[in-house]
């Protein structure tokens, strides 16, 4: 049994299709869905088909998950219905073998080494910005001159609509900023 998965409707399915049919697959599900969607009604049609003993075939593993950690929970529910799972493309995983399982943990593992890797270089320069006085996100809009701006033309009861237009922010960051500005005269002075 195949499964197959283009992201779009647009992109041909044909090449994974030909792989799997030559592969001998004799029932093949096929989903027009990004892998990150959690909608693939084929997909779930071929989990609710597949038994103990089937072995699944796919074109390339990055047809069946998103991410490692998605790709290791299928290879578990599958493992757990005792269905083998093989690749054409990377011909080392064919969880039927013991050779193939181990080869599948040993990727897994050192995508998950990678992803923790890359976290920890992600927080390290992102404290080293911090420390250089940097802040994330992109900069404000609302300058401290379109601030006055919006709040004399507030007291003089222009509507949101044509602050907004006049100081070229949005209706939301009027309004944020008029609210910002009623906090900080409601806090206690000290």
């Amino acid at each position: 049994m195949g499964y197959a998965r283009v992201s779009t409707t647009e992109q041909s399915v044909d090449l994974q299709l030909d792989a799997l049919n030559a592969a001998g697959c004799f029932r093949i599900w096929t989903d027009f869905a990004s892998g990150a969607t959690t909608e693939r009604p084929q997909w779930q049609d071929c989990l609710d088909h597949l038994q103990s003993g089937n072995i699944l075939v796919v074109n390339d593993l990055s047809r069946l998950g998103r991410n490692t950690a998605d790709l290791a929970g299928i290879v578990k529910t599958l493992a757990d219905r005792h269905v083998g799972l093989r690749s054409l493309t990377e011909t080392w995983l064919d969880t039927t073998t013991s050779q193939g399982v181990l080869m599948f943990h040993f990727f897994s593992a050192i995508a998950e080494y990678e992803r923790n890797r890359l976290r920890e270089r992600t927080m390290a320069g992102l404290a080293a910005a911090k420390a250089r006085g940097r802040v994330g996100g992109r900069p404000t809009k609302m300058t401290p001159d379109k601030a006055a701006t919006a709040h004399r033309m507030r007291s003089e009861k222009q509507t949101i609509r044509d602050i907004a237009k006049t100081i070229d922010v949005s209706e939301a960051t009027v309004v944020r900023e008029l609210a910002r500005q009623r906090k900080s005269l409601q806090a206690p002075q000290e």
